[in-house]
């Protein structure tokens, strides 16, 4: 694919929700990095952004792109190249880029009304939530929408709080769940976290990192055990009543980990002898994204669903849409008046039922077992011979990569360069974890076999300039 002449730009800043803490090293980070390119669109409008918005605010790459277009699951910059986008916009745009079906209930919906608040009646929204009520899983469920995934978990701990009249709330290690003040402090990626201030009180437990740490060596049900012995000693150190766990079943920022099928299960009958709430924060692994279910909560279904879902992300396909789903009894505790002037729009629930409507009925939960399947085949073939990368892991369309240096310790500045490779080969992917050191691969759920066998073949021939570049571990280590 032709999408950008070489030697185009370097690495090293990030988005967000996936921005390397640590920044690579110029020298190493990726190619002709002390060479940057010409003055273009791009440069100038970066010096525009950088003028006018906080300097923590990152971007991608050292000479950042603005995306102008799309479609299906490509992308356009500025400077007419072309890309495959297998990221999404941070796993946002769930179908596809200009999907027709969206467009056309956004456009018809803007020629009525764009706009009333949940002051007045709305069918598009009463609509949406009775899907998603019903999709959830959680009997007697009710629904209520926000404008983002990081205003959804702040409703959710509002709920949980309220309901169980505490504000210890348990969280997991390396998670990540929105960068509003309450959200930032029940964050465990302390890369995420600019300040340890908080309404919360936070109780961290472990089990979001499988293949780290000290239960690593253990097999699954060891695993398991060992996580459940954790919550209940970080819990006999509790004073007094826990709200709620609030967890996220594959780890996104965190770099797509997971602990293994049934954890929260387990978790969750530890929980309910507490009357402990479950909040399961599906901003990243719903709505099928995962491949072998709807919601990752259903890997861990044994013991029953949550008692709180948050979603946000895909289901507006790009639309600002985020919500939480919760028992009845507990989204209806709250006392005091409350509307939302933004969340549950006549415009993006219209959107989002066109986007859901087509996800259904076109089995893109199923499509992303399959070339999820397929991409995770060749990249994990292919790092038998790539001693930089330590581990390929995921599910669906969710994969991460996790990039070392030579004595197996965590390489951001392999991540940036790989970053950097992938973009100037055509490809656009992310970035997560602690260190920075994952690569994040999420592509729209329409994903053909020729397009994931391609970005394959990309994404494989950037880790190995990567691996010429930076380099990894030894064979053998």
């Amino acid at each position: 694919m032709n999408a950008t002449s070489p030697h185009t730009a370097d690495p090293h800043t990030a988005d967000p929700h996936t921005a390397d803490p640590h920044p690579a090293d110029p020298h190493t980070a990726g190619p002709d990095a002390a060479h940057p390119p010409p003055a273009g669109p791009h440069r100038a409008l970066l010096a525009r952004h950088r003028a006018v918005t906080p300097s923590w605010l990152a971007t991608y790459y050292r000479e950042p792109i603005e995306l102008t277009h799309g479609e299906g699951r490509h992308v356009w910059d500025a400077e007419g190249r072309r890309y495959l986008d297998f990221f999404g916009g941070i796993l946002t745009t769930m179908t596809a880029h200009a999907l027709p079906e969206v467009t056309k209930a956004v456009a018809e919906q803007a020629g009525r009304i764009l706009h009333t608040s949940t002051l007045y009646l709305s069918t598009p929204m009463v609509e949406l939530a009775e899907q998603i009520a019903e999709l959830s899983g959680i009997p007697d469920a009710k629904v209520f929408f926000t404008t983002s995934g990081t205003e959804a978990n702040d409703a959710a701990l509002l709920l949980a709080t309220a309901f169980r009249r505490s504000n210890q709330v348990l969280a997991m290690r390396n998670s990540y769940h929105g960068r509003s003040f309450s959200t930032v402090g029940i964050t465990g990626n302390t890369s995420w976290s600019p300040t340890s201030l908080s309404p919360l009180q936070t109780l961290y437990v472990h089990g979001g990192v499988r293949t780290r740490g000290p239960f690593a060596h253990l097999s699954d049900e060891d695993f398991t055990a060992a996580c459940v012995a954790d919550l209940e000693d970080v819990l006999g150190q509790a004073e007094g009543t826990v709200a709620a766990l609030i967890a996220e079943p594959i780890q996104g920022v965190g770099g797509f980990t997971s602990g293994p099928d049934g954890l929260y299960a387990a978790f969750k009958e530890v929980l309910d002898r507490h009357g402990i709430l479950w909040i399961t924060d599906e901003v990243q692994t719903g709505w099928g994204r995962t491949g072998d279910h709807f919601w990752g909560w259903q890997a861990h279904g044994a013991a029953g669903p949550p008692d709180l879902l948050t979603f946000a992300k895909g289901i507006g396909n790009g639309l600002s849409m985020g919500g939480v789903v919760a028992r009845a009894e507990v989204m209806d505790c709250l006392g005091a008046n409350s509307i939302s002037t933004f969340g549950g729009s006549p415009i993006t629930t219209a959107g989002a039922l066109a986007n859901l409507r087509y996800l259904r009925e076109h089995d893109l939960q199923g499509n992303a077992r399959a070339t999820g399947a397929l991409l995770l085949n060749r990249l994990r073939s292919a790092a038998e011979e790539l001693p930089i990368v330590r581990e390929v892991r995921g599910r669906g369309l969710m994969i991460g990569v996790e990039l070392v240096e030579r004595d197996g310790s965590p390489s951001p500045q392999a991540a940036t360069a790989t970053l950097e490779y992938a973009r100037e080969l055509g490809v656009l992917i992310g970035k997560g974890g602690r260190q920075g050191n994952a690569l994040r691969i999420a592509p729209p759920l329409s994903l053909t076999p020729a397009e994931a066998e391609q970005g394959a073949g990309l994404l494989v021939q950037a880790l190995r300039q990567a691996q010429h570049t930076v380099g990894g571990k030894e064979q053998g280590q």
